[in-house]
């Protein structure tokens, strides 16, 4: 008994890095496969990434939740069948804490047809885990200022 409480604290020390890496994985995947959803207006894309409670704070100061940003996808759809932005990430930063993270990132939303058009945002996420998938539970979007 007094051989197995050691080995048993090891096993789980050894065991909590490489679960942390895969929660990291996971989450870089996710927020990368919402980007190109995102930029082709995907509606699936936007279903998986959001949580049904979600608080969304926008760049322009106006706070809504999932069901807003669904509503305005559809009508943008009903508009438009071409992306006008393609959305990437840079500088991702992914902290996790138990069923929690927070994901930190330089968006770059490049306008189609226009190479030099880039809006840059500073974007940060807090997602959870429930029932084992991240969704976003909460967001806030920062536009970067333009250089004159």
């Amino acid at each position: 008994m007094k051989r197995t409480l050691p080995i048993c604290l090891w096993l789980i020390l050894l065991c909590g890095p490489a679960h942390a890496a895969d929660d990291s994985a996971e989450l870089a995947t996710l927020l990368n496969e919402f980007l190109a959803g995102a930029s082709v207006n995907d509606a699936a894309a936007h279903e998986r990434f959001w949580a049904d409670d979600l608080v969304y704070t926008s760049s322009g100061g106006e706070r809504f939740g999932k069901q807003a940003i669904l509503d305005g996808l559809r009508a943008e759809n009903a508009e438009t069948a071409e992306p006008q932005v393609v959305y990437s990430a840079e500088d991702v930063s992914i902290r996790l804490y138990d069923d929690m993270a927070v994901v930190a990132f330089r968006l770059l939303g490049t306008a189609q047809g226009d190479p030099g058009g880039v809006t840059h945002y500073l974007n940060t996420g807090t997602f959870q885990k429930r029932e084992g998938e991240w969704q976003a539970v909460a967001w806030q979007a920062t536009r970067v200022p333009q250089a004159d």
